[in-house]
């Protein structure tokens, strides 16, 4: 486990840097989208607390809350706590942003921030498990890192998300495919199972 890690940091600095392949995905407004995309039995809307709720159960259970891209049999790894904020390793094996039908085993070194309730994934390339088990990320796409929040208000919650690919030069294949991604006028997957499996709401798109 990395304890020394400067997740922000280390996010931040790699966002700067030239040639990496960026997307701030559209902030969404989940009470929003969820009035007028949905049709949700009980009624319900989002908290801050919940939505933040959410972002922690699906940052442990990543294959849980993302089946789409994420298989079964995701691994996380003993937390560690400083005050606040929660550190962690998880691997999964994770579909790739460009190409769904291939997969690679994906490192993230996790930090729950659950005051400030941002969340940072960085990539990592290999991981030394506390049990002694070595992994290596697998190849495919570049490693990257990611950062979950929760914005907006307690009443009206937003989803943000960042990512940053770790490349030389832009990858117009992985701005093609988050650009699609941003086109979507649905709550993002982890949202609708938070809201079916862990809110018992039943949910139709319209």
């Amino acid at each position: 486990m990395i304890t020394t890690l400067d997740h922000e940091a280390v996010f931040e600095q790699a966002w700067a840097k030239p040639g990496a392949t960026t997307a701030d995905l559209p902030h969404v407004r989940v009470n929003q989208v969820l009035r007028e995309r949905y049709r949700a039995t009980p009624p319900f809307e989002y908290t801050g607390t919940q939505l933040w709720d959410m972002e922690v159960r699906k940052a442990k259970a990543p294959d849980v809350f993302i089946p789409t891209v994420v298989l079964p049999g995701a691994e996380k790894f003993p937390s560690v706590w400083h005050g606040q904020v929660e550190e962690f390793t998880r691997v999964s094996e994770q579909r790739l942003w460009a190409d769904r039908t291939r997969t690679a085993r994906i490192i993230e070194h996790v930090r729950l921030d659950h005051e400030r309730r941002r969340a940072f994934f960085v990539g990592d390339e290999r991981f030394e498990a506390p049990d002694g088990r070595v992994f290596t990320a697998g190849t495919g796409q570049p490693i990257f890192h990611v950062e979950h929040s929760v914005g907006g208000t307690e009443a009206d919650p937003l989803n943000l998300w960042r990512i940053v690919n770790l490349t030389d030069e832009v990858d117009q294949e992985l701005v093609a495919a988050f650009g699609e991604m941003a086109k979507d006028p649905y709550l993002r997957v982890f949202v609708e199972v938070h809201l079916r499996e862990v809110l018992g709401r039943d949910l139709v798109r319209r």
